[in-house]
């Protein structure tokens, strides 16, 4: 794990080193072990490195890095986990043909993936050498020969790339922090992507905070010509697309249970042995959910030693399964290691935030996740996680009670559902609670009655189960219109109605692996990790396995009940069905009560009336609407007004211009 940060510029070179180092300076939490710096004064491009070293952490992986045959520079961030056989088959050709070079006697300079990824490009091209590689990254390539930088990021966005203009120049880095380093950086605020951040909890990709700042959306690769940046003209690709390869998968589907269950477990441990090499000290994050559980015990079976592991548990029971991590590990023989989190913690924690993660972010499992990230740092350099198993084999509650919600109203005339709709609101959040296993036989919708509450709001907007869909995973709706002056930006529900031909779960499953995956998930993951200089793994996310889980019949994923029927399966053979078989539960903190609580007071001085007018983001009265109705609890809207929170202390922070701690 790295970070990286670069720009062109037609501008004078004199101040480029100081801008540079000020940048990485930024990042140094992304790198702590090393950095480095490439210049082309006559071409105008910078190209910066910090290093954590996690694979050839000798001064042979040491960046930027030059192809053997000069014409190449690269900064890197990630691993390339297939990287060995990768140099198998470069070592097969001739070594002089390889490299475009005299020298026969060619030699690797060390064990990078770096220096592979590089040697790949050098022979077999980019958008080949990305089709090829197996692995998480971001990276900047810089072209002698030809003028050109190219930015490319991995399948599923476990890196993170930023890119845009400022000033004429054209800016990259891992993190909007470092951009912000670059001399009078004045992007204003994007009110449009402001209101997507309110929608969603996060800002999708491909904006950001800032105007003319962007994301790198996954599995795309970006290039620019020196001779066009006064232009402004870059070109964008994809070389992999989970939509495509979906829609592949489909045609060839495994039927036999058997045949499906033996080929995921043969993905999954091969997949496993390539991301368990590291340098440095390993471990794995432990819920005792099914994905954690099944990482943790294919790692253990794989190791001579007890492997380490890492769970939060929390002081409040509903929200505390520490006790089933504890029986996995206990079981697994693992040594783990258990982090208690209390409202002091939380309160410690929110104070990083803004600077963590540069951008308002308000899932509010990133406390937890931040702490376990933390502590697991402690121990170990390197952390597995079960990142992506939710979304591949149908793990999320919303995937069966969304379609049970569509059906029972989709028959129903719009003046019905509004009638309905105020029906709803009638009945109390608690009442709601208690009639739960009345109306759904079973506990399939946890925290029922807000969610009613939420939809009665939504029942007479909704006309078709997509419009359904994006509506449960907004927090605040369309109506609310929350951000002055805010218009609609394009997002990737935009396009759900092209997806066709599949059953509603796999639509959900499919756009959450495009959306939340990437914008929510990834994102708190890497910002929580690389905050404390820890490299965290998703094995999950294998583009192989990915690939795999969608030639998989839907009810080899969702059967009955019970999601991720697959994955259950081969839990199964390690730990006893009595200690994973229970409801799922997410990664969820009580924001809610600590907002009415512990965290009141600081609450109020960001909501404070003047303040909203004088920043001119927010429409005040509908602000404190929800606050004052939240403070009596008549609705518990700790979801959104923690979201309002998270961006009133970025604000605040901006303004500041503090570093992170």
């Amino acid at each position: 794990m790295c970070g990286i940060a670069g720009y062109i510029s037609e501008d004078s070179l004199s101040d480029f080193k100081i801008n540079a180092h000020n940048m990485l300076d930024a990042l140094k939490h992304r790198g702590p072990d090393d950095s480095g710096i490439w210049l082309d004064s006559k071409s105008g491009v910078v190209l910066g490195h910090r290093r954590l070293s996690v694979i050839e952490t000798s001064k042979a992986g040491y960046q930027p890095m030059t192809s053997s045959c000069g014409r190449y520079v690269i900064v890197f961030n990630g691993e390339i986990y297939n990287h060995l056989s990768l140099r198998v088959e470069l070592n097969k050709i001739n070594v002089s043909d390889l490299l475009n070079t005299s020298n026969a006697n060619f030699q690797w300079r060390g064990g990078s993936d770096t220096e592979t990824l590089l040697e790949c490009i050098s022979q077999m091209g980019l958008k080949k050498t990305l089709k090829a590689a197996v692995g998480m990254f971001a990276f900047a390539l810089w072209d002698i020969e030809n003028q050109t930088l190219s930015l490319g990021r991995d399948r599923f966005g476990e890196k993170p790339l930023f890119y845009g203009w400022n000033r004429g120049q054209f800016v990259f880095a891992s993190e909007l922090k470092a951009l912000q380093k670059i001399p009078k950086f004045n992007n204003p605020i994007n009110r449009d992507a402001l209101s997507l951040y309110f929608q969603f909890t996060n800002i999708p990709s491909p904006h950001s905070i800032f105007e003319d700042i962007y994301k790198l959306e996954p599995g795309h690769f970006l290039i620019l010509k020196r001779n066009e940046l006064s232009k402004k003209i870059i070109q964008i690709s994809p070389y992999w697309s989970l939509i495509n390869e979906a829609e592949k998968s489909q045609k060839n589907i495994i039927l036999n249970e058997d045949k499906a269950i033996k080929m995921v477990d043969s993905q999954l441990r091969k997949t496993l042995s390539e991301q368990s090499i590291a340098d440095v000290p390993l471990g794995a994050f432990l819920s005792g959910g099914i994905d954690s559980s099944l990482i943790a015990s294919l790692l253990q079976s794989q190791s001579d030693k007890p492997i380490q592991t890492f769970t939060v548990g929390f002081d409040e029971k509903a929200y505390d399964e520490s006790i089933y991590a504890d029986a996995v590990a206990r079981h697994l023989g693992t040594d783990h290691h258990e982090i208690r989190v209390t409202s002091k913690d939380a309160i410690n924690v929110i104070e990083k935030l803004p600077n963590l993660y540069d951008e308002p972010f308000s899932d509010s499992s990133q406390i937890p996740t931040f702490l376990i990230c933390q502590a697991a740092r402690q121990n170990v350099t390197v952390a597995l996680s079960g990142d992506g198993g939710d979304e591949l084999f149908g793990g999320y509650n919303r995937y069966f009670w969304g379609p049970v919600l569509w059906n029972r109203i989709k028959w129903l005339p719009f003046p019905v559902r509004k009638i309905l709709g105020n029906m709803i609101k009638l009945i109390s959040i608690d009442n709601w609670n208690r009639g739960n296993n009345f109306l759904f036989r079973s506990d399939a919708i946890p925290n029922l009655g807000h969610k009613a509450h939420k939809f009665s709001n939504s029942i007479k907007r909704v006309n078709s189960f997509n419009s359904l869909f994006l509506r449960l995973v907004s927090e605040w709706l369309e109506e609310d219109k929350l951000v002055i002056g805010a218009k609609d930006l394009p997002t990737k529900f935009d396009n759900i109605n092209t997806i066709k031909d599949y059953q509603p779960e796999s639509i959900m499953m499919l756009i959450d692996s495009l959306t939340f995956l990437p914008d929510d998930i990834l994102t708190k993951v890497d910002r929580a990790s690389m905050g404390v200089s820890l490299e965290t793994r998703a094995p999950f996310l294998d583009h192989r396995l990915a690939e795999l889980a969608w030639r998989l019949p839907q009810d080899m994923k969702m059967r009955g009940k019970e999601g991720k029927w697959i994955l259950r399966q081969l839990l199964d053979k390690h730990v006893p069905r009595k200690l994973f078989e229970r409801p799922k539960a997410g990664f969820a903190i009580p924001i809610g009560e600590w907002l009415r609580g512990p965290l009141r007071e600081w609450a109020e001085a960001l909501l404070e009336r003047s303040l909203l007018r004088e920043q001119g983001f927010l429409d005040v009265d509908l602000v404190h609407k929800y606050w004052n109705e939240h403070l009596r609890g008549d609705v518990d809207w700790g979801g959104r007004i923690w979201s309002i929170l998270v961006f009133q202390a970025w604000l605040e922070r901006q303004n500041q211009g503090l570093e992170i701690e």
